[in-house]
């Protein structure tokens, strides 16, 4: 949930100060958490900390970040977990005598038991944080005669819970110390300098080459060395160097005012990369697998899960399978029905969402076989699968998933027609007409994106003034209008509640009144009369009826509703990928009207790494 960083540098070697380079790797990081701030450097034999409540643009020019410099330094920006948003409780943390920092992501679920017994041995506290027991622990077991990397290594095996942490001390001015456990962490090799970090964003500035840190592996960089162990042994990692393709351009705002809206903005680009940089074979070897399994599991949580609903409705109807779609955190009561013959399908952006993989985690246990869709390469969940398909989206910033959710949902079609083809429960002619259709999705998107940009701004200025909204839809309709609420919640604080529209009149109609906002996602030509039904019975309630539609039921629907967005005929099985983008811009106009960052909502973060 927090972003971490740390360098160790060759005096001269840095284009900037090392308190300034820390500064910016930081901001690309902030996504991960925003609520406060802090810089350590290593600087001769001083150990120089600044920190903060606030943000990093504030908390820089207040606390002069630009102005370190030394020979290494660890940066944090965080989303807090123990202890409130806080000048103390702001990371690093430091051991009693102050030559010891740490930063660290995660949770140390024991950090209450580990804290009385250093407190017995002397150690004082100055934070309400767990992270603070890292340092004190490293510096008992200096205090009891190992070197610095045998107590870093004797600490680390003292952690129950989950962590990624980077620690610098006077005692070893030019390394950094790092481990891993769940918490993501990689390595970027650069010339006369290394980096560790949270994500990718935050060193693309400076090298391509990472290495993609595992479970389990602790060990340090300087300048010029890394070094990684596991369990004591030395890793050999020369193999595992990988060289990411993102441009840094590709990971910053590009002139946008915002990343969701340069992330929205990107999706036909990003489906047009996902479609072309699928590997059949490996979609073919996946299908082989769902083709043989009795019952199929799918996970995910937040947009994710909504991603999985949809493939739960295709790998259904187009292709017969037992599919069930669950909420990620809620995995332990399949456990008792998951065997060697199920199949999980495993959806993360990040691939490193803590309840998706515990999911993953547990269900192998049973035998049961599992398939990632992830947009990080190289990250846990796909490491610990027998099957992966990359998205491809490229980076996501925003803490609102956008073009990753449709990236999801194009990935889990393809994989549906394919299956559906194997299975000969689509004609080849069928087939040939479905997949003509998906190419002709980033055209789609950007026909829409630019005739419905302006109307989804108007209705923004009449939406920021509500308090409540539904979204309701039929068939495929449903995690459409989940994921159009979600997003509405998400960044601009409106309570938002979707439902399948058939429901609407078994409670939840009790709670609208006049100008009480409906949003209403039609899909499919099986379900218009009956939508239509749901839509008279909120207009007689004086309902603010809000309509998505093909063309072909504009007409038909422009009468019955205050606002419509007019979108294009296409297979309803294909339409959720086109559907959404509507609403994913409602949103964000009416987070923007509503003067809140829609990058930046409060109490969330991009990854999420703790349960």
């Amino acid at each position: 949930m927090c972003g971490i960083i740390g360098i160790s540098a060759l005096p001269g070697s840095l284009p900037e100060p090392l308190g300034r380079v820390i500064r910016r790797c930081l901001e690309r990081l902030e996504y991960r958490g925003y609520d406060s701030a802090g810089i350590a450097v290593v600087n001769g034999e001083a150990l120089i900390v600044r920190k903060g409540k606030g943000k990093i643009s504030e908390l820089a020019v207040k606390l002069k970040f630009d102005l370190l410099d030394g020979v290494s330094g660890i940066g944090h920006t965080r989303w807090a977990t123990h202890g409130k948003p806080s000048d103390s409780n702001a990371h690093p943390h430091l051991d009693c005598l102050e030559k010891i920092a740490v930063v660290h992501n995660g949770i140390i679920s024991n950090y209450l038991e580990l804290k009385q017994r250093l407190e017995a041995q002397g150690h004082t506290f100055r934070s309400e944080t767990d992270t603070e027991v890292i340092a004190h622990l490293v510096e008992e077991y200096v205090r009891q005669g190992l070197d610095l990397l045998d107590a870093f290594r004797k600490a680390v095996c003292e952690l129950d819970g989950t962590y990624a942490i980077a620690m610098i001390s006077v005692l070893d001015p030019c390394k950094v110390y790092f481990a891993r456990k769940t918490s993501p962490l990689i390595v970027g090799l650069c010339s006369g300098f290394n980096i560790v970090a949270s994500d990718i964003p935050a060193l693309l500035e400076y090298t391509s080459s990472v290495i993609v840190l595992h479970d389990g592996e602790l060990g340090y960089i300087t300048p010029t060395e890394v070094y990684i162990e596991r369990d004591g042994v030395p890793v050999s990692w020369r193999d595992r160097v990988r060289t990411i393709t993102w441009s840094l351009e590709m990971a910053t705002k590009g002139g946008y005012p915002h990343f969701m809206l340069k992330e929205i903005h990107e999706q036909p680009l990003a489906l047009t990369n996902t479609l072309t940089g699928l590997d059949l074979d490996t979609v073919r070897s996946v299908c082989r697998l769902l083709d043989r399994t009795d019952r199929v599991f799918i996970t995910g949580a937040g947009t994710s899960y909504h991603a999985g609903l949809v493939g739960e409705y295709l790998l259904t109807e187009l292709c017969g399978l037992d599919a069930h779609t669950f909420i990620a955190s809620e995995y332990r009561k399949y456990m008792n029905i998951a065997d060697e013959n199920s199949v999980l399908i495993a959806i993360s952006q990040s691939g490193e969402t803590i309840d998706t993989l515990m999911a993953v985690r547990s269900l192998r246990k049973t035998g049961c076989k599992v398939i990632a869709i992830s947009n990080v390469i190289d990250s846990t969940i796909p490491r610990e699968s027998d099957h992966v398909v990359y998205t491809r989206a490229g980076p996501e910033i925003g803490v609102a998933a956008t073009k990753t959710f449709t990236t999801q949902i194009l990935t889990l079609t393809v994989i549906a027609l394919e299956l559906a083809r194997m299975r000969e429960r689509l004609s080849s002619t069928e087939y040939s007409k479905l997949l003509t259709s998906l190419k002709e999705i980033p055209r789609l998107v950007e026909q829409i994106l630019r005739i419905h940009e302006i109307k989804a701004k108007v209705l923004a200025r009449y939406i920021k003034d509500r308090q409540n909204m539904y979204y309701l839809g039929r068939g495929l309709g449903v995690p459409i209008a989940m994921e159009g609420a979600l997003k509405l919640k998400e960044i601009a604080y409106i309570h938002a509640e979707a439902y399948p529209a058939g429901e609407s009149k078994h409670g939840p109609i009790a709670l609208v009144e006049s100008g009480f906002p409906v949003v209403f996602v039609v899909l499919d030509d099986y379900y218009v009369d009956s939508t239509v039904s749901n839509i008279m019975e909120m207009r007689a309630r004086d309902a603010y009826v809000i309509t998505l539609c093909p063309v072909k039921y504009a007409q038909k629907l422009s009468r019955l509703s205050d606002f419509l967005f007019e979108l294009p005929n296409i297979d309803y099985r294909l339409a959720p990928i086109p559907y959404i983008i509507p609403l994913q811009l409602l949103a964000y106009y009416t987070s923007v009207m509503r003067g809140l960052d829609p990058d930046k909502p409060r109490n969330l973060a991009k990854t999420v790494t703790v349960e």
